[in-house]
């Protein structure tokens, strides 16, 4: 399959069908054999998503009169090529050429002089394009213009660089399975195979590669030695401080990755992981599976305990809560097409509702761990500060810790924080509300 009509079909059905480019992308895995084309179509679907804005304010500077519906697979063409003529080191007369021929074998010659035409001229007005984008906030900074307005709102001294980092492409950071083998042992396995990495000072069990890799090349990793997550993402295990023989709910679980660190953290953790959806609680399995690890699996919704909750109290609850994505723009950038300021709103009482829902299932003296991988406020901050000022009996546990930023509520990690995505935790336990009454009391000598 040629890799640009490969990254075309991709992009049609992320942009047009409204698909995930994650679940898209596994069309490139499968359709192909060469490593190097693989790459090549993968940079073109991602490189197109994270830079849409801007390319399709070129597009428009380039064509007055837009293309009907049922030619977007043309407009994915012209996109391509763009991306391939700004950002890669493909040379022009390839990349205006390659592209060129593909309307061939989407049967549509007549456009065969149209793409033509609008790359070369791309390649004529480049310098003036680019004086264009630079007075075009959208174009600028390749964000939608709700988002770009939410940010500068809810970090008006970071703004910029927030915008900036989520253009970058993130790390691979991988986690060593320690119930496996030290973490210095498996990065000297990977030197081994000619792969360079670092250790982190804030995860004893990551190790950032110096340059992704195909997991099926990484050692061990089909029996478990070690998994791909974000730095940040590694943090949940260890701020719940799980217990011996801790009853533990990993509330919106899949695919699986949190589950997987607590059980590596603490193989005593009796857990409970949760998800709606039937196919991704068959990926928390496959996570586990491969890990060899074993949690007890519910495909239910968090928010109706009556479908699946069995009485049982829980020491830890991680509420790993649906949200925007928003601080993982930089690995997902179709999120950038997707979400609306609409979602947002929406996701916003949905997280309430389990806050309020699952608050009652953990024990006296429990933690809740609160995560986004948001960089919004009003899906993390504020929405901690108003579950602490109406549940009398929750109080926050302060994160020690060298990451992030402190917020009035919780630490906020943005994207690219030492290396790692844009994620939001907060930590609340539980007191005994007799308690709290009587301390008031001696304190006031009323309430």
């Amino acid at each position: 399959m040629n890799p640009r009509l490969l990254a075309m079909r991709v992009l049609l059905q992320v942009l047009v069908d409204g698909k995930s480019l994650n679940a898209c992308s596994t069309l490139i895995n499968s359709s192909i054999d060469d490593a190097k084309d693989r790459a090549f179509a993968r940079e073109l679907s991602f490189g197109v998503l994270r830079w849409h804005p801007r390319l399709m304010f070129i597009l428009s500077e380039l064509i007055t009169k837009p293309l009907k519906a049922k030619d977007q697979d043309i407009v994915c063409l012209l996109l391509i090529g763009f991306y391939q003529i700004l950002f890669l080191r493909v040379p022009d007369h390839a990349a205006v050429s390659e592209t060129v021929k593909l309307t061939q074998k989407l049967k549509k010659g007549w456009a065969k002089n149209l793409v033509n035409g609008v790359l070369r001229e791309l390649l004529r007005e480049r310098e003036n394009i680019q004086i264009k984008i630079e007075s075009d906030l959208v174009a600028k900074y390749a964000h939608p213009l709700w988002f770009i307005h939410k940010i500068q709102k809810d970090w008006p001294e970071q703004w910029e660089i927030l915008l900036e980092k989520n253009n970058e492409q993130a790390p691979m950071t991988l986690r060593v399975n320690q119930q496996k083998s030290p973490t210095k042992e498996y990065q000297a396995q990977l030197l081994d195979r000619g792969f360079y990495s670092s250790p982190s000072n804030f995860s004893l069990a990551a190790l950032v590669l110096e340059k992704p890799c195909d997991v099926s090349l990484l050692p061990d990793f089909d029996v478990g030695a070690v998994s791909v997550q974000d730095l940040a993402a590694q943090q949940a295990a260890y701020l719940l401080e799980l217990p011996k023989q801790g009853r533990v709910l990993d509330a919106c679980a899949a695919p699986g990755g949190k589950t997987a660190h607590i059980l590596e953290v603490e193989p005593s953790s009796r857990v409970v992981a949760l998800d709606i959806s039937e196919d991704r609680t068959k990926l928390i399995r496959q996570t586990l599976d491969r890990l060899g690890l074993e949690a007890q699996l519910v495909c239910a919704n968090a928010g109706d305990t009556d479908s699946w909750w069995d009485g049982e109290m829980f020491d830890r609850i991680l509420l790993d809560a649906p949200c925007s994505a928003t601080g993982v723009i930089r690995r997902n950038p179709d999120i950038k097409t997707h979400r609306t300021l609409e979602d947002v709103q929406q996701v916003v009482h949905n997280q309430a509702k389990l806050l309020e829902t699952l608050w009652p299932l953990l024990k006296p003296g429990g933690i809740l761990l609160y995560a986004t991988c948001s960089v919004l406020k009003d899906e993390n901050e504020l929405q901690i500060l108003s579950f602490l000022s109406t549940c009398a009996d929750a109080v926050e546990l302060k994160i020690e810790s060298g990451w992030g930023n402190d917020r009035p509520a919780g630490k906020q990690i943005l994207p690219g924080d030492n290396g790692m995505d844009g994620f939001y935790y907060a930590r609340i336990q539980k007191v005994n509300k007799d308690l709290i009454l009587e301390s008031a009391i001696d304190r006031k000598g009323y309430i």
